[in-house]
């Protein structure tokens, strides 16, 4: 099946082959963003550095200054507070934007590495330039939320789409929700994102997950803004199954999105824990595991604990409840009590049923 028509059944779905949703690993995306600082062999690098993380796909941004803003300096166009205070937004997305001239190299980088490639077009002109590329998965910016043309254009293309929510109050999802599946969009992943940077954990609100998933019946996860894993682990363990982080070569390299961005050795370690937490999250059971099966000795149950004769009464000062947990379980040691051994029975023996006779 093609990224267009892949589909499971339930919330999951295909992104270019790699199921994604309930009963899969979480899809682990690198944002390259402005992470490149113009350079393109940077970028590339940045690619491969990925690759050996073991995440799923890298992120790229589709959009120039022009298709975002225009060149003002105006009040309204100056940004405040924050890590890019005093800077207008064409300035910040001048220096930030990824030249389109670079996308099939970083595509074809990105194929030759073994990872998955996907952008945010921020227009509809940057989605019909991805066509070309055959991309997996669309990503729509929390920022875009309101811009119903876009989504039009990007549901249009029939592809999988992953939505951050940002700022967005519930009835602006679920706007572009409808809008998403009014123009073809079937399959769509829904990410909790605070839209601050660096992001405090405490602002996350994570229970949002869960509810995001049963709200609007869809895959939901994490676009993470914060610093370290411990907000994406708690995000698996509430049912995110997207997770998305910002990734850098080196953050001395600096650039724009530098201060939030994850290194090599930290998205590896990432990545190791979000499967260790998977692992860990199972499935609903009761009872001994495999690996505990061998601690039967740290149970107690009924021994003889002197030696008996046949036709011997079981008593307290002949009968224990000790460890190990080889006998009968201790519950029974009332039915035991006052009956008589069937047979002789050495200390140390592990009382079973048929060593217990009448009284």
């Amino acid at each position: 099946m093609t990224a267009k028509t892949a589909r499971s059944d339930g919330r999951a779905f295909a992104i270019g082959g790699r199921m994604v949703g309930p009963g899969h690993p979480a899809y682990i995306v690198a944002e390259l963003s402005a992470n490149h600082a113009g350079d393109l062999d940077r970028a590339l690098e940045i690619v491969r550095l990925a690759a050996e993380t073991g995440v799923d796909a890298i992120k790229l941004q589709t959009y120039t200054a022009d298709t975002l803003t225009i060149d003002c300096d105006g009040p309204h166009f100056r940004i405040e507070g924050g890590l890019w205070h005093g800077r207008t937004l064409y300035d910040l997305y001048q220096e930030a934007h990824t030249p389109w001239e670079w996308h099939e190299a970083l595509f074809d980088e990105a194929r030759r590495c073994g990872l998955r490639c996907f952008s945010t077009p921020f227009d509809a002109s940057a989605v019909r330039f991805l066509e070309q590329f055959d991309p997996p998965v669309y990503k729509l910016a929390s920022f875009e939320i309101l811009d119903l043309e876009l989504i039009t254009a990007i549901a249009e293309t029939g592809r999988p789409v992953i939505m951050s929510t940002g700022m967005s109050n519930l009835s602006e999802i679920a706007e572009a929700i409808h809008t998403f599946r009014a123009h073809g969009t079937r399959d769509l992943a829904v990410l909790r994102c605070v839209s601050s940077y660096p992001a405090d954990p405490a602002d996350f609100d994570l229970a949002t997950i869960p509810n995001i998933a049963e709200t609007f019946d869809v895959v939901s996860g994490l676009s993470d803004h914060s610093m370290g894993h411990t907000v994406a682990l708690t995000a698996v363990a509430l049912g995110a199954h997207v997770i998305e982080k910002h990734f850098i070569a080196r953050r001395a390299d600096g650039g724009p999105d530098s201060a939030f961005s994850m290194e090599p050795a930290e998205m590896k370690a990432l990545v190791e824990a979000v499967r260790q937490a998977e692992a860990a999250i199972g499935r609903v059971r009761y009872g001994a595991g495999l690996a505990e099966s061998g601690n039967v000795v740290f149970r107690r149950s009924i021994f003889a604990v002197a030696d008996i004769a046949a036709g011997e009464p079981f008593t307290r000062e002949n009968t224990r409840v000790i460890r190990p947990g080889h006998g009968l379980p201790p519950r029974d040691l009332p039915q035991v009590l006052g009956r008589r051994a069937a047979r002789d029975i050495a200390r140390g023996t592990p009382l079973r049923w048929p060593l217990v006779g009448g009284p």
